[in-house]
Order: C-alpha cells, then structure tokens, then sequence
C-alpha cells in the first residue's frame, strides 16, 4: 500500500554517449537528490512497517523551498482510501507552535509583553495565577495546576465532559510548583494564551490563527477541527490496542483549540515553515525570540522554547512541534532546513524519525544526533543476524558510520512495540541492551522488569524493579509491582488437587 518511487530516468539513455564534463556535473545534483530521496523512502517505508504506521506524509524544506513532498500508505483503514497530498492529519500538541508565533505577532503590534503578568490582560484569575508572566505561560514553567487530567486524559473535577465546570475545578487547584522553579507540560497555560490571544486581537482565537498564519501562508485547507466536526479529506486516526488498530475519537475542546485541534498536511506546514522563516509572519528578531530556550528560576535551561520544544541548543540547533506521538515537525535554524512528517497512528511518535531524515541533507548531523539511524540499520542487521549479541552488533555499527547511540526512548519504545507484538525474548533483548547503555535510568529498568514479568521471570523482574526504586523513589509503578511479585515470592505454592 506504500508509494512505490518513481523512475526518474529514461532506460534509453543507456545507449546515449557518455555526458559531456559540464553536463555531468550539472546532472550531479539530480543524481544526489535522487539517492537521498531513495534512502529517505527506503527508511520511511521500513519504519512504517516497524512501527505499523498506516498513513505518512512528509516534506522537507531545504533554503526556503519545499525539496521533497511525499505521500504514503492509507488515510483511512476502513475505506482503503490512500493517503494524498491532500489528506490532512490532526497535529495535535503541534498546535502549540502557532499559538506561540500568534502571541510573538501580538508582541510585536505591541498589544503584549512577554514578561507581564498574565492578570494585566485576564481579570479575576486565582491570586496565585495572577503573576505568571506570559513567556512562562508559553515556554510551561508557570506552576499552574493542569485542568487536564493527564493519567485519564478527561477534564479535571467531578463533570469531566463539562468545559465550564472543569475550568472553574483547575482555578480552585493549589499550585503545583513555585512559578519558574521546574518545567511541567500542562494544558491550563494555553487556555490561558487563547483568553489573552482573544482579548488583545478583537477576535477568536481561530480567526486570529487564520487570518494571521494560514491566509499568509497559503494554508488554504489548514483548520479547526476534532471527532465532532466534518473535515473534508481528514485521515482516520488510529492507536494499537495489542496488535488490532482502534479508532481515535478526537476530542479537542473549543475552549482548548490553543493547545490542539488543528489539522493540516505536511505541504501546508512546509508553506508555513517558509512564510515563519522568510519573515512573512514574523520580524527576524521575534523569530529568534520565539525559538530562544526559557530559563528557569536557578538559571538552568527549560525544555521549551516560546510554544516550541527545544530539542538541541548547539550545533545542529532544532526546535520542534510535536503533538500526540503521531505528527511532528523540526526546524533546523543553522543548517536552513526543516521537516515535517505526519502520521495517523497515535503512538508512531514520527519525531524519533525526522534526525534521521535531517542527516540526509546535513551529513555532520549524524555524528551528533544519528541515534535514530543507528537503530534503523541494527534491526536491519537483525533481519540477518537476529537478536543474539545486539551489543557487539550495535558497536559494529556505530564504528563503521561514527554514529551515537540510539536514544534510550527509542529503544524503550521499541521494545514495547515487540512486547506488543508478544515477542517476549526479543524485547528483553532490546531492553537489557537500553540497560546496558543507560544503567542510571530508572525508567529503563522498569521496563525491563515489565518484560522479565511478560517472560516469567520473576526474579528479573523484581532485581530491576528494585533497581528502578533506587533510582527513582517517587516510581509508583515499580513500587507496586514490585510488592506485588514481593509478595507472591514469600506466599506458599497452592495445594494442587488431584
């Protein structure tokens, strides 16, 4: 069901006589750009398969153009309805990212500062709210209590489904952290942007999205949307439930549509890239304050930047959008290059894949964040090899192409897609390997003790969850568990009966 890649050159000239110097080198950057659109199909199309990805699109911005648009798979599972360049996916948590770029156009009309107290534009917020600056509302170091429950993903209170109930619950919530002193995602700050973004404007907040980022951009398809609206050309969603798809039912409340709710394609959000960066929709100097990393209270860096997750602040700089482990997109400010990939299978998690991407237009990348690309080519090796002695395999690896480890989440979540796959013995192999390069994380351990349970091994398990306890005091999983199989290792067999 995957786009098979096209013949881009003509058998006939086999049998032409040898180019010309001037012609061979004017054919060089074809070929170059053919190999690298090669090798990003063949990794797409492999990490599709890896992951049971149904539906990707991707598009690579290289120097303020869209270099390479491609579409894969099925938009919908049910219909066999393949995906297009006019699919649109939902882009979930990515929707950050505008908000911020809306806030920075608002800084720049001067209708916001970025350090004033978010209660300069709301009134009537909670006391403690009140001094939250706008910029830690963005960059998610306000402390503000999450009106949205993440462990059921429901509204907080006792009217989950009830918007108006559920926001005046979160403004009775005490803080959870002093304001700046540590970095906690959370959906309150972005209900709180949209009021600001609604205020200042004159207008709503989608309005104010559209008119001032898709109209410029020529995002004519972009908009608002979840499980309740009709979105022509809108891609099924789905998640893994063992080894069946299940629909997503989208649920990205009106008053919330600051946080997630958009749904767009990958050509749109390249045409959005090139408007943010070309200045369309930004000064230069908003532009590098929107990317600049926060800062927290003891002068240590925050995780995000102003609605962006900073993903690498040297070298090969990146910042980020990325929403519900299934759509994504990185910007790479000092290489002039930026990629998008879309997915419609929550748990696809396509920002694992975009370095990867990356290191075929910027070579030196990889040296510095190819992690995705060395584990790509060890499960290539193991369809050869196998999973016996993934270590020496991986160092094999690393060697020969000098690149770093994988990142410890991506073994974790390799691992877990064979545990799903209910191959026990692989995953353990892939775990103790996470284990081995990261001994210190207690979320590696744990993990490795939930196969050793799947495996029957108990007293793996409990070595590992023990382990992870050490590590991580405040680990309830591990804690649990861990009584638990404490517990059924001290309590006698059962009498069997004949």
């Amino acid at each position: 069901m995957l786009n098979r890649l096209p013949l881009s050159m003509l058998v006939a000239a086999l049998f032409m006589s040898p180019p010309s110097a001037e012609a061979a080198n004017a054919m060089a950057p074809v070929a170059q750009a053919e190999n690298v659109e090669q090798g990003i199909t063949a990794f797409l199309q492999s990490e599709m398969r890896e992951r049971d990805i149904p539906g990707l699109q991707i598009a690579v911005v290289r120097h303020g153009k869209v270099v390479l648009s491609r579409n894969f798979g099925v938009a919908s599972l049910q219909y066999g309805v393949p995906v297009t360049g006019a699919s649109l996916f939902s882009i979930n948590s990515a929707t950050k990212s505008l908000t911020g770029v809306a806030v920075m156009q608002l800084v720049q009309q001067g209708k916001v500062e970025l350090d004033a107290p978010v209660s300069r534009y709301i009134a009537g917020l909670p006391q403690a709210w009140q001094s939250v600056t706008i910029a830690r509302l963005l960059d998610h170091t306000s402390g503000l209590p999450d009106v949205l429950n993440q462990a059921t993903g429901k509204l907080v209170g006792p009217q989950p489904d009830d918007p108006e109930a559920a926001w005046k619950a979160v403004q009775a919530l005490p803080m959870d952290f002093v304001t700046g002193q540590r970095f906690r995602y959370n959906q309150t700050n972005y209900v709180l942007l949209a009021q600001v973004i609604e205020r200042q404007s004159g207008m709503p907040y989608v309005d104010f999205i559209r008119q001032g980022q898709f109209v410029p951009a020529g995002m004519r398809h972009s908009g608002f949307g979840d499980a309740k609206d009709v979105v022509p050309g809108k891609a099924s969603s789905y998640y893994l439930a063992g080894q069946e798809y299940r629909n997503v039912i989208e649920d990205f409340p009106v008053f919330m549509r600051a946080g997630a709710g958009i749904n767009s394609s990958a050509d749109e959000l390249g045409k959005w890239l090139i408007a943010l960066q070309s200045g369309k929709l930004l000064k230069p100097e908003s532009l590098a304050r929107l990317w600049q990393p926060g800062t927290l209270a003891d002068g240590k860096p925050a995780p995000w930047a102003l609605g962006w997750p900073a993903i690498r602040r040297d070298g090969h700089r990146a910042v980020a959008g990325i929403g519900g482990a299934r759509s994504a997109f990185y910007v790479y400010p000092n290489d002039d290059l930026a990629i998008v990939i879309l997915t419609n299978l929550a748990g696809g998690q396509p920002e694992q894949l975009i370095d990867t991407v990356a290191g075929f237009y910027v070579p030196a990348l990889r040296q510095q964040a190819g992690g995705a690309y060395a584990g790509y080519l060890l499960r290539q090796a193991i369809g050869r090899k196998g999973f016996d002695g993934l270590g020496p395999q991986l160092s094999a690896i690393r060697q020969q192409h000098a690149l770093p480890n994988p990142d410890e989440g991506e073994l974790n979540a390799w691992g877990y897609r064979l545990l799903r796959q209910q191959r026990t013995s692989d995953a353990l192999a892939v775990f103790k390997l996470a284990v081995q390069l990261y001994p210190d994380s207690a979320n590696g351990h744990d993990s490795l003790a939930e196969a050793g349970e799947a495996a029957g091994d108990q007293a793996l398990a409990i070595s590992h969850y023990r382990r992870s306890v050490e590590l991580d005091a405040d680990n309830g999983h591990a804690i649990e568990r861990l009584k638990q199989l404490e517990k059924n290792e001290k309590s006698p067999a059962s009498p069997q009966i004949r």
